[in-house]
This record gives structure tokens, C-alpha cells and sequence, in this order.
């Protein structure tokens, strides 16, 4: 009970024995009945909070296990079977990263800050790009995962492609998971600007009770959720988002038959499709002189890893793990970029950017990293010292694009295996043919199984072929090394379809 709710019960008691009238006792108890239903929701709020975060332990420490996991089995293998370690690492760094995101995008559509952008999207190509995403998940618990569209869809349409796949992925993720057997089945239809989704499954339904709780938050269902993963916040993620495009949602569902979501959306069509450019390969460096950058952060895991991503494209790194050492460093170094994450021991992050401002000027490029959202409105009283904010985690190729900016670098990029320019200049014919060939069918097929001691045997043995063959060896040693094997495989196919 709140002060102020007990003052006025209080007051209502008093004026009840000095009137001893009907009307009093009246207000005592709708004071009473107020005071019940504010403890009923706060019980409610407290319970419902209670499973969000018994829900939220079991999703962070699942993945953390297999991280943690994994990385002891590549120290005590002496990095044995790295590939298939990597492979689970970055599956659940993924599936953390889409758990904070979830909750992050909770409180920005509470606080009325999400944006939404106008992407062109290769409509069909979307769709069944999500569906590829989701067939290995389907295909475990051996279900038929259909798209079902007319062929009259447009080419293109214009809408937020990320928070579209969103919606999209949750709602079929959450069929294939309540679904035991039969089929989930993605159905799209396109009228005069309005997208219609429909995502129907044969699983368990919903009950009555449950239907109307469902887009709530942390909520879960009642009948058949034991045992399947989730903390409640995907359809409720799903609702906010599809309302702040602009769209409607909504399900019908019989227990024990199936369920079926729809969402339709004013997707429009650009007046004339966009102009397609091949990406570039990978960035391998940077034109001009040589960088100096200085990375301040207390954990010695982070320094390294990126020391590690950005070295090997020429930059020169020092590191600091606090304050104090980062700012001598920087005086005496005199660094190109300052790479400064907020929360650090003694002074804070941007304690520490204002001084490097103060002492360097404007010439100083500083760049902040954190995983706390409100840290991006940091700063002194007199306005942040930084240049850009980036929050963690990021993708490597975001914080080179930061980077890249910063210091104005035209970046050099590798040449795409499937590019046009990959012919003679960059794969003489002396190696692409005779006994090489060999070689190249055998490591088209050891990509396919994953066996990459077998890969880097191949490699060394071309290799070995003649100094021609040396700057081939290395490109394939490169992809390999950056578990590209994607590229390896199209290298090594345009290798033996090669005519010369």
C-alpha cells in the first residue's frame, strides 16, 4: 500500500466515525477494492516477472554451456575439430545476440524509439531465403516446410527487410516448435499494395484461455509449452512490430488441430527496380600509410580479439586496460583512432574521451563501444567527446565500415571466387589444369563433408606445383583460414569447368 493511498484510506475511516453515514462506508470500501486490485496486478506483474527471468536463465545458459563447452574441448584438442566448434560457438553467440536484441526491441517499442527503414527487397528471393533459413529446423523434427505463393507476386517491394524477416521468422519458428507432426506452411498473398502471411501449422492449437494472452510479454501457453524452448517475448515482439509498420495481426486456432497467424501489411513497389552491384570480396586492408589505433578496454578476451580481426589488415595496435594507461599510451603514441569502451575501472569511458579531446583535439577520431543502450547518450555536460558510438555486440565488417569512416581508408577488398575477375591474372592456366584439377575436384568434395586437415592437404599439395601456383595456394589458404568454405567450393568448381 502506498502512502498515499493509506492517508486516504485513513481519511475515509476517520470521516466514516465522525458522519456514521451510508455514503462514507460507501468510499471505504471502493478504497478498499482499489487497494485489492492495485495488489492483485502487482502480485501478477511480480509472478509474470519471476518466469521471465526463470525463462531468460535457461535461454542464456543453454548456449553459454555449448560455448563454454566447446571452447575446453579446442584446448584440451589442441584445436581439433575446430570447424564444427566454430560452427556451434557462433550458432549460440547468434541465438544470445537474438535474445538481447528481443529485449531490446521490447523496450524501444515501449519507450516509442524504434525506427523503421524503406529497404527495396527481391520479393520471392526474400521469401524463400527464409525458408531455406528454417528448413534444417523444420527438417528435425521432421516436419514439411512449404511456401506457398502465385506466381504473380512483384519482383520487388518496399518495406523494412529486417523487421519483416523478423515477424516472419518468429511466427514460423514458433509454429515448427509447437508443432509435432504434419507440415507448417508460409502462405503469401499480394493485392493492390496489401501482403497478406499467412503461416498455418498442423500443431498443438491454442485453448480459448490462452488466446487472448498470447501477445502479451513473457506469456507462454498453458497446454504443450513444456519442454519447448522460448521466454514468451516472440509473439509479443511480433505484434508491436507488425502495428508500428502499420499492418494488422491475427489468429485463428482450433486445440489438438493447428493454428494459423495472419499479418497483412501495405508493402509498395518502387517505381523502377533498384540497380544491382556485385559486394566486394573481403577486406584484406587499406590504401596509404600505415594506422595507429589505441584500444582501451578492461577485459584482456576483448583486446585480443580485436587486436586479432584488426591487425592482420595493417593496422598498428596498442592496448590499454585502463584509464590511466590508455591516455599515457595515447600521449606518447600520438594514435590515428581510439578504440574506448564506457564502463572501465576508475574513469568512466567517457571521462577518458573528454581528456583525450582536451589533449589531442579534433584531429583525434574516438570511437565508443559498449553493450549498455543507455550509454549511447553518454557524455559531459559539455556534449560527448566522441566521434561515434558503436554497441556490442557488433559484426566485424559494421565496426570496419565505423573504422573506414573515421579515418576516410578506401579499403582493399579480395577478388569473390565467383567474380569475373578471377582468370588468368589471378589463376594462371598452368595451374588450373593438368594435375591440379584433381586437387580441386578432391577439395570440392572434402567441403562438402568438412574435412578441413584434408582441405589443407590438397592446398599444400597444389601448392607444390610450381611458383605459379603459390598465390592460388594462399588465396585457398585464406578462405580456409576464415572458414569460408562457401568460397573454396565455387573456386575450386570454376577451377575444373575452366576451358583453356
Amino acid at each position: 500500500m502506498t502512502a498515499a493511498a493509506f492517508d486516504r484510506l485513513l481519511a475515509l475511516v476517520q470521516a466514516t466515525g465522525e458522519r456514521g453515514d451510508a455514503q462514507a462506508l460507501a468510499e471505504v470500501r471502493d478504497a478498499f477494492t482499489a487497494l485489492q486490485s492495485a495488489r492483485d496486478a502487482a502480485e501478477a506483474a511480480n509472478e509474470a516477472k519471476t518466469r521471465f527471468l526463470a525463462s531468460v536463465s535457461h535461454e542464456i545458459r543453454s548456449p553459454l554451456n555449448a560455448i563454454y563447452g566447446y571452447a575446453q574441448l579446442l584446448e584440451r584438442n589442441d584445436g581439433q575439430g575446430a570447424l564444427r566448434a566454430a560452427r556451434v560457438i557462433r550458432r549460440s553467440s547468434e541465438h544470445l545476440m537474438h535474445l538481447i536484441e528481443g529485449l531490446l526491441d521490447i523496450a524501444q517499442v515501449e519507450s516509442g524509439s524504434l525506427k523503421l527503414s524503406r529497404d527495396t527487397i527481391r520479393f520471392r528471393g526474400f521469401l524463400e531465403q527464409l525458408i531455406d533459413m528454417l528448413a534444417l529446423q523444420a527438417e528435425a523434427r521432421d516436419l514439411a516446410l512449404v511456401l506457398d505463393c502465385p506466381p504473380g507476386l512483384p519482383e520487388f517491394v518496399r518495406a523494412d527487410q529486417k523487421r519483416l524477416r523478423q515477424v516472419l521468422i518468429n511466427l514460423i519458428s514458433n509454429a515448427i516448435k509447437f508443432t509435432d507432426t504434419g507440415s507448417v506452411t508460409l502462405r503469401v498473398h499480394y493485392r493492390n499494395e496489401l501482403a497478406t502471411f499467412e503461416v498455418i501449422d498442423t500443431g498443438i492449437g491454442i485453448a480459448p484461455e490462452d488466446a487472448g494472452r498470447i501477445f502479451a510479454p513473457f506469456e507462454r501457453l498453458a497446454a504443450g509449452a513444456e519442454g519447448r524452448p522460448g521466454i514468451g517475448l516472440g509473439l509479443a515482439i511480433t505484434q508491436a512490430l507488425v502495428r508500428i509498420m502499420g499492418g494488422d495481426i491475427q489468429v485463428e486456432s482450433t486445440l489438438g488441430v493447428g493454428s494459423r497467424f495472419i499479418v497483412r501489411l501495405m508493402l509498395s513497389q518502387p517505381l523502377a527496380p533498384p540497380v544491382e552491384v556485385a559486394g566486394p570480396g573481403a577486406v584484406i586492408g587499406y590504401d596509404g600509410r600505415a594506422r595507429t589505433l589505441v584500444l582501451i578496454d578492461d577485459d584482456p578476451a576483448h583486446l585480443a580479439m580485436l587486436a586479432g580481426l584488426l591487425e592482420p589488415l595493417g593496422f598498428l595496435i596498442e592496448t590499454a586496460g585502463d584509464g590511466a594507461t590508455g591516455l599515457a599510451l595515447a600521449a606518447r603514441v600520438q594514435p590515428d583512432l581510439v578504440l574506448l569502451d564506457v564502463s572501465l575501472p576508475g574513469m568512466s569511458g567517457w571521462e577518458i574521451a573528454q581528456s583525450l579531446r582536451r589533449r589531442h583535439g579534433p584531429g583525434l577520431r574516438i570511437v565508443m563501444l559498449s553493450g549498455e543502450v543507455e550509454a549511447s547518450v553518454g557524455g559531459g555536460d559539455g556534449g560527448p567527446a566522441n566521434d561515434m558510438f558503436v554497441m556490442k555486440p557488433f559484426a566485424f565488417d559494421a565496426l570496419l565500415d565505423v573504422i573506414g569512416q573515421q579515418l576516410r581508408l578506401e579499403w582493399l577488398h579480395s577478388v569473390p571466387a565467383d567474380s569475373p575477375a578471377v582468370t588468368r591474372a589471378t589463376a594462371p592456366a598452368k595451374v588450373l589444369s593438368g594435375p591440379a584439377r584433381a586437387h580441386f575436384a578432391a577439395i570440392e568434395r572434402l567441403v562438402r563433408i568438412g574435412h578441413v586437415r584434408a582441405i589443407e592437404a590438397e592446398i599444400d599439395a597444389i601448392a607444390h606445383l610450381g611458383p605459379d601456383a603459390a598465390p592460388v595456394a594462399e588465396r585457398l589458404r585464406g578462405w580456409l583460414d576464415s572458414f569460408d568454405l562457401q568460397a573454396l567450393s565455387r573456386f575450386a568448381k570454376a577451377a575444373q569447368s575452366d576451358e583453356r
